[in-house]
């Protein structure tokens, strides 16, 4: 428990002396108090996936504790379509675990995510962070195993031309200033994430540069280590937020628009995930790749039709869904291999020590890194609702642990060759196919919606309202109409350019 505090960079768990988890009322009251924080800040995710505000300037400590215990009243119909106006009340309660200082207030404040309730104390049944919660609760009793994840968060960062140091088109993968212009506004964002209770691996430049209209393009990443469902969610969401408020900050602008323009590198938000019992990592067994990974993997592409719904969810997704530009289109998974659904990554299963042959002063030892394996789901984007996403792929990875022949369903769908190779084209007429709108992703939920309904978790009207939404776009044969027109693609991104 020390080593993990010892380093940890939230302020509150250094002057606490505990993680996140064991926060209490009393612990954020202290904090409070010791520290002269002024101002409380609720904040939570309504309908349209964006984090919300609620500002309370603390007046004294007996307000404060009544603030912390009972929360408040705001208006749901204001931030959800399914709820009417004539009934439209709801509880925020905040959840301790998750407080941390605001990174960008001038005057020091405390925020805290916050759970819905309705009128009667319950959990708000639609309340996407209570759909998680349900869905991580039902993998639990049905499986006996619980979910960690990690996500991935692909962006752009959007400027005036600079004609210094200009990297090569579409190969910006890991580069280095001075070609890369805003490596300082994504360590400072690492930063501040870390300081708000995110878990970072680690953060590079992308693949993605390019100059458009007197504008250069470039882009980023930002990865996180795997944690239990509901953190993940929380971090990715408090990530964003960072992220674009630093953006602000600097006078640029920052997108997670999954596609910019025709053959240029889209934006993704890949999730890693690892079954997980007793805290041990179920992804491997005796060196190899475990059974419970593969009726894993055999869940993830069943769903995978209606889990695009979750992840990809207006009409410029499907133009970086697209053959050749490191995106997935056929429903199938494989080894290191980048041109599939689901990817199974390097995980550091090999039979010499690399750190010895690194450094020879090390001793010559293999450590155990079977705890690092994750299978990676490589469809989703910055368009997703980040809680109904997460809960999708763990109501996905219930029905793969829990369906008959599961292990001979994913082995009859993996692939060790790049399918976007004309000379494989017979294996790729072999799978099922994504989506190619939203409109198709519509149809896709429609059919399955019976397993995301199953036990609980995602409920009947939210299932209506998110078909609803989809169908709406009416933009089946968009990609059609529109091809590789770059000016037209311009008007659509600029038109969905700050979801999610």
């Amino acid at each position: 428990m020390e080593a993990v505090i010892e380093m940890n960079a939230n302020p509150l768990v250094q002057y606490l002396n505990k993680l996140p988890g064991e926060f209490t009322r009393n612990d954020l009251i202290r904090y409070i108090q010791d520290h002269n924080i002024e101002m409380l800040n609720f904040r939570y995710v309504a309908g349209d996936g964006r984090l919300k505000t609620l500002n309370f300037v603390i007046s004294n400590k007996r307000y404060l504790d009544s603030i912390l215990t009972t929360g408040e009243r705001v208006d749901g119909s204001s931030l959800f379509t399914h709820i009417e106006t004539g009934a439209s009340d709801l509880y925020v309660v905040p959840k301790y675990r998750t407080a941390f200082v605001n990174p960008f207030s001038q005057i020091p404040s405390l925020d805290i995510l916050c759970a819905f309730y309705n009128k009667d104390g319950e959990p708000m049944a639609g309340s996407p962070d209570y759909v998680l919660r349900k869905a991580h609760e039902s993998l639990l009793k049905e499986t006996g195993y619980s979910f960690e994840v990690m996500g991935e968060l692909e962006y752009y960062v959007i400027s005036p031309k600079d004609e210094n140091y200009v990297a090569t088109d579409q190969k910006g993968y890991h580069e280095s200033g001075p070609f890369t212009k805003w490596h300082e506004l994504r360590t400072e964002a690492m930063q501040a994430i870390a300081a708000t209770g995110g878990n970072i691996k680690y953060g590079h430049s992308e693949v993605g540069n390019f100059s458009f209209h007197d504008l250069d393009y470039e882009q980023n990443e930002i990865e996180f280590n795997p944690v239990p469902l509901e953190e993940a969610a929380d971090q990715l969401i408090i990530a964003k937020w960072i992220l674009r408020s630093l953006a602000y900050q600097y006078g640029v602008t920052l997108t997670f628009a999954p596609k910019i323009t025709a053959g240029k590198a889209g934006s993704g938000m890949h999730i890693h995930t690892r079954i997980m019992k007793d805290g041990i990592n179920q992804m491997m067994q005796e060196g190899k790749l475990s059974d419970t990974a593969k009726r894993t993997i055999a869940g993830y592409l069943a769903l995978a039709p209606s889990l695009t719904a979750f992840g990809n969810t207006n009409p410029t997704s499907y133009f970086r869904l697209v053959p050749h530009q490191e995106a997935p289109t056929n429903i199938c998974w494989g080894d290191r291999n980048r041109s599939v659904l689901v990817r199974v990554p390097l995980g550091w299963n090999m039979a010499n020590s690399m750190m010895h042959h690194a450094n020879p002063t090390e001793p010559d030892e293999k450590p155990d890194f079977s705890d690092k394996q994750t299978v990676e789901f490589r469809c989703p984007d910055g368009s997703a609702d980040i809680y109904l996403l997460l809960a999708g792929l763990t109501v996905a990875a219930r029905h793969g642990l829990t369906m008959e022949n599961a292990v001979a369903y994913a082995e009859k769908r993996y692939v060790d060759v790049n399918i976007f190779d004309k000379k494989h084209q017979d294996k790729c007429a072999e799978l099922s196919q994504l989506p190619g709108s939203c409109s198709e992703s519509a149809d896709f939920l429609k059919q399955q919606r019976a397993i995301y309904e199953s036990h609980g978790v995602f409920p009947p009207a939210m299932i209506d309202d998110i078909i609803r939404k989809l169908k709406s776009f009416d933009d089946k044969d968009l990609i059609k109409r529109i091809g590789n027109n770059k000016d037209e693609i311009l008007k659509l991104v600029n038109q969905y350019f700050h979801c999610g």
